[in-house]
């Protein structure tokens, strides 16, 4: 198989499969800029974007997965969460607590940002149809990224949606539902947090991250970004 995403050493990096929400990502939204900045990223296609239904869902996610040339890296935002997690439900066994990916597994990581209520107290009825949430842990390191004002969850569900993946839970400061709404272009945060999922780190601006918590003071542009400054306890 000829491969694309070759390195320069040799190795093959990983795929970046980004997965969208109810609608889809449009114009402004980070996946969509991440998919035509970012090397060997592109978009699943879910289909029934205004319609979904989990099983479709969760089987062309699989197809996606499966198609990829090399080991996957997911990056899903709010509903699309949810399919990523029903597929390692169903398609991926191992665990995350037992030292990572199974050998062999496709899928060696995913960054699950916005992951919306769809048992208690849903904003939208179709949301429902992903429900109830899977309560196994994933089996391969994820960040959970939240909002502190997202109107989709609250900062609590979101840790306890993490406890209940095994995910480590980022903060991302007041940012909404951490879509083109929120004005984040490319996401440099976001970017940081999916390098601490990939092998070799793909290179990040050096801006000051648009999604830092507000509480925070932000760096100076110069300055290099820890990331460990906005992990949260589960």
């Amino acid at each position: 198989m000829a491969y694309d995403n070759l390195v320069s050493d040799g190795s093959i990096r990983p795929v970046i499969l980004t997965v969208p929400g109810l609608g889809g990502s449009g114009p402004g939204h980070w996946q969509t800029e991440w998919e035509a900045r970012l090397p060997a990223c592109r978009r699943v296609d879910l289909g029934l974007w205004e319609d979904p239904h989990r099983n479709t869902w969760v089987n062309k996610l699989n197809l996606a997965i499966q198609r990829a040339e090399g080991p996957v890296v997911l990056a899903a935002h709010s509903l699309g969460c949810l399919a990523v997690v029903w597929w390692a439900e169903y398609e991926q066994p191992g665990s995350s607590r037992a030292g990572g990916p199974a050998e062999g597994a496709k899928v060696i990581g995913a960054l699950l940002v916005a992951p919306p209520d769809v048992e208690d107290r849903p904003i939208d009825r179709r949301l429902t149809r992903f429900a109830p949430v899977p309560e196994s842990a994933l089996p391969f390191p994820s960040v959970l990224v939240a909002s502190r004002n997202d109107p989709y969850l609250t900062m609590a569900q979101a840790r306890r949606l993490a406890r209940r993946w095994d995910a480590r839970l980022a903060d991302a400061g007041e940012v909404g539902h951490i879509n083109a709404a929120s004005g984040l272009g490319d996401w440099a945060f976001g970017r940081v947090l999916l390098n601490t999922l990939l092998p070799q780190p793909l290179p990040v601006a050096q801006e000051t991250p648009r999604a830092l918590p507000a509480a925070r003071p932000q760096p100076a542009a110069r300055d290099a970004f820890d990331p460990a400054s906005v992990w949260q306890h589960a």
